[in-house]
């Protein structure tokens, strides 16, 4: 009985919608939208498990990348560890940065799908051979070739937006920041726990295993299993690309406006056509492209931040570090990331509606600067006082970032209309990938500067990392003001 009830339902919908199309797979998605009742929770799922696929390569690197730097050999003395440590985090992102609007542009065409499988296939073959590398230059080459096959990413964010109501795209956009929280508990865990393993677990693995000449090996392993499973699994997600002429995709409003300027004469016509040509030029669009710039600013500094704080974490005292070993760092990383999910998962969706998420950028970005001040004192603790300290400012931190960058991801998909949210995304993944390259790179370089003048009489040592990591900051919470920072209003 209550199949009938919701075929009848399903076929009532197909006659009162005309804009629906047979055999489109774009329109299937939008039916099973407007019959769904209750959370979509089956469709956020899909898109946690697909970003989580791919921050997992990015999180799990940060604890050891600093050891496999210092048993590659390439650098002559410790305090250079940290400066080609940031150009191994950054090669995967100037890889993203030169093909995400590729692969934007790849997905808005040909569809979602098969960028979403070829992305999570690179990272099986790539991933793994990471976790081979003999050298400083195999590494670079691996991440960098990884980093341009994937364009999961940002199709992701459009693709799960595209498979929820309007009222739950804050949930989806909420869920692959929720997923990028996990990969920071999972991630972290997997490469300070199971990286040097025949170290860490002699009883368990043989003097003469593969993981003795790759100590690095398991945790790329096992990443790279979960993206084959993922891989496999994307072989039966629905499709949400609209593949007949756009004319039929032309919304009830929409058809509503032409047919108004049509009766109120032709020059009211010729000024709608060049309304919806500017309005289809995604560089014109200046609510996208303010959005993504500001997005650009946080990500170089959320990057740059999440690179320093594992080196300097695993930097010795006497340099201003925390002594701490790739478990330590693994430990508090983790713990970040599960407060990151209770609170993407539970506060930021009401939040997000209460505020908006222009407020939320701000509030959040002027505690991150007041945050970053207390880390070189931090550092000056020891015992429990010290672990209690770092894991409560890693974990408030980590929050901020994240709750930022998915306000502005969802001011992002808010600006452009549903034919162009990959190349939109793409756009934004390719720009915000630059910016994470340099990120990495130019926090290493910093940090290992820093390390050097640690008797200097203006800002020794790491308070010149962290008064730098403010400074962008601080740019980025002045941009999120108008002029320049604006929101597109839907009628």
């Amino acid at each position: 009985m209550a199949e009938d009830d919701c075929s009848q339902e399903y076929a009532a919908t197909l006659l009162q919608n005309d804009n629906y199309v047979e055999g489109c797979a774009g329109c299937k998605v939008d039916q099973r939208k407007d019959i769904q009742k209750g959370l979509p929770i089956k469709e956020i799922f899909l898109v946690w498990v697909l970003i989580l696929s791919t921050s997992l390569p990015i999180t799990s690197l940060f604890p050891f990348v600093y050891f496999m730097i210092r048993d590659f050999g390439i650098a002559d003395r410790e305090e250079a560890i940290s400066y080609y440590a940031g150009f191994v985090g950054s090669s995967y992102m100037l890889g993203r940065a030169l093909t995400s609007v590729i692969w934007g542009t790849v997905a808005d065409r040909y569809g979602r799908k098969p960028v979403l499988i070829i992305g999570c296939g690179s990272v099986i073959v790539f991933n793994t051979m990471f976790g081979l590398s003999v050298n400083f230059w195999m590494a670079i080459v691996s991440r960098f070739i990884l980093g341009t096959l994937n364009g999961v990413f940002g199709t992701a964010k459009a693709y799960g937006c595209e498979l929820v109501r309007d009222e739950y795209q804050a949930l989806a956009i909420s869920a692959a920041s929720t997923a990028w929280g996990t990969g920071l508990v999972i991630g972290p865990a997997l490469g300070g726990y199971l990286a040097q393993p025949a170290e860490k677990y002699p009883g368990m693995f043989a003097s003469d295993s593969i993981f003795v000449r790759f100590p690095y090996f398991l945790p790329c392993l096992i990443t790279s299993v979960f993206a084959a499973i993922v891989t496999f699994a994307c072989l039966w997600i629905p499709e949400t690309l609209h593949t007949h002429p756009a004319k039929n995709q032309v919304s009830a409003q929409n058809s509503y406006d032409t047919l108004e300027v049509t009766f109120g004469g032709l020059d009211e016509t010729k000024e709608w056509q060049r309304k919806s040509s500017s309005e289809k030029s995604l560089l014109k669009n200046w609510p996208l492209m303010s959005s993504i710039i500001v997005y650009c600013v946080f990500s170089l500094q959320e990057m740059a931040y999440t690179e320093i704080f594992s080196l300097w974490a695993e930097s010795p005292r006497e340099l201003g570090g925390l002594s701490y070993t790739t478990e330590d760092v693994g430990s508090v990383l983790s713990i970040s990331g599960i407060g990151l999910l209770v609170f993407q998962c539970s506060l930021y969706p009401p939040f997000e509606r209460i505020f908006g998420p222009i407020v939320l950028c701000r509030i959040f970005g002027i505690i991150s600067i007041l945050l970053l001040t207390s880390y070189h004192y931090i550092a000056k603790l020891d015992g429990i006082a010290l672990s209690i300290a770092i894991n409560c400012a890693s974990l408030l931190k980590n929050t901020l970032s994240l709750s930022i960058l998915t306000g502005l991801v969802i001011l992002q998909n808010r600006a452009v209309d549903q034919d162009q949210r990959g190349a939109a995304n793409g756009i934004a993944i390719s720009l915000m990938s630059l910016s994470q390259a340099i990120g990495p790179a130019s926090g290493g370089t910093l940090l290992s500067w820093a390390q050097t003048r640690q008797d200097a009489s203006f800002l020794p040592g790491d308070l010149m990392v962290f008064f730098a990591l403010n400074v962008i900051n601080a740019i980025g919470v002045l941009m999120t003001f108008k002029p320049f920072l604006v929101e597109r209003y839907r009628n």
